[in-house]
């Protein structure tokens, strides 16, 4: 069985998050895999822990199915799901169910634990306030590894919550980064990053999340707190990320002709959105290789 190797060991890759977005960034993902770019640290929250996982089983069928076609599967949700208490998105199905052998999306779990490469995805406690950052430690089984995913995307109001380690769990976009984990990859000791945005250069989050969203977690302080602070931090790391790419030490792939809202399920429009960020990819490969130090291909 031939060995798997990294080749970049000085700059992180972080994916954003973003629902059904990331049918843009799954083609950035699947360009870095074609063109033989394998990172030693990948990091990821909410639909970019999925791009993150991905990555490191280097399948790119998988990345593309998982934010395009898999919208199509019946059990992938929709309003009579949400209705049945089981999410817009079928979180049980989509992240515990369809990457088992045999099952709609099988994920290469023996590729997975034979990448060096190490990853970390983040995920949030609603009753105790806590960032969690999950890393392969967490993520010894298939098991384990489609629980933190699942946690790590777990919408508010769109999902039900998850319970990891007895705690009930939200998406990684609360915990801190607010989505861009870029001050656990600078702790992790990393001064050059990649990031992979599911957002044009420019967006910024609205500063407050809307006193309904508020109202459905009034029992839980810590919830309303993340939930108020969410915009405003990640509005903080997208200026990060802008200040990073003007010194020089980040290459930001912004998504430049994204079609797509996070809970897009037209399946013809997120094929479109996936080319439209594979071709976005391929026009700018040979910036990504210089970036990164590589030799044009």
């Amino acid at each position: 069985m031939e060995a798997l190797e990294s080749n970049i060991f000085d700059c992180a890759l972080i994916f954003e998050g973003g629902g059904m977005r990331a049918s843009y960034t799954s083609a950035v993902l699947n360009a870095l895999l074609d063109e033989g770019i394998y990172f030693d640290h990948v990091y990821g929250v909410s639909a970019g822990a999925s791009n993150t996982v991905n990555y490191l089983s280097r399948d790119t069928r998988r990345a593309y199915l998982s934010f395009t076609e898999l919208a199509d599967v019946a059990h992938f949700g929709g309003v009579s799901s949400f209705l049945a208490h089981k999410g817009m998105f079928n979180a049980h199905y989509i992240y515990q169910q369809a990457g088992y052998p045999g099952e709609y999306l099988p994920y290469d779990f023996a590729t997975y634990a034979r990448n060096p490469a190490q990853c970390t995805i983040a995920g949030f406690e609603r009753d105790t306030g806590k960032s969690c950052f999950w890393t392969r430690n967490d993520m010894k089984t298939l098991a384990d590894m489609m629980l933190h995913v699942r946690a790590s995307s777990t919408l508010p109001v769109f999902m039900p919550p998850v319970r990891v380690d007895g705690q009930v769990c939200y998406d990684g976009g609360l915990a801190e980064g607010n989505g861009l984990l870029i001050p656990q990859a600078m702790r992790d000791g990393f001064e050059k990053f990649f990031i992979v945005r599911t957002r044009p250069k420019g967006y910024r989050k609205p500063e407050h999340p809307g006193n309904a969203v508020l109202k459905r977690f009034w029992k839980y302080p810590h919830m309303q707190q993340a939930l108020l602070d969410w915009g405003p931090g990640y509005n903080k790391m997208c200026d990060l990320a802008e200040e990073l790419e003007e010194q020089g030490k980040a290459l930001v792939v912004y998504a430049e002709d994204q079609m797509c809202e996070n809970s897009t399920t037209d399946v013809a429009l997120l094929k479109r959105n996936y080319d439209a960020g594979a071709a976005q990819a391929a026009r700018d490969m040979p910036r990504y290789r210089e970036f990164l130090e590589l030799q044009p291909r």
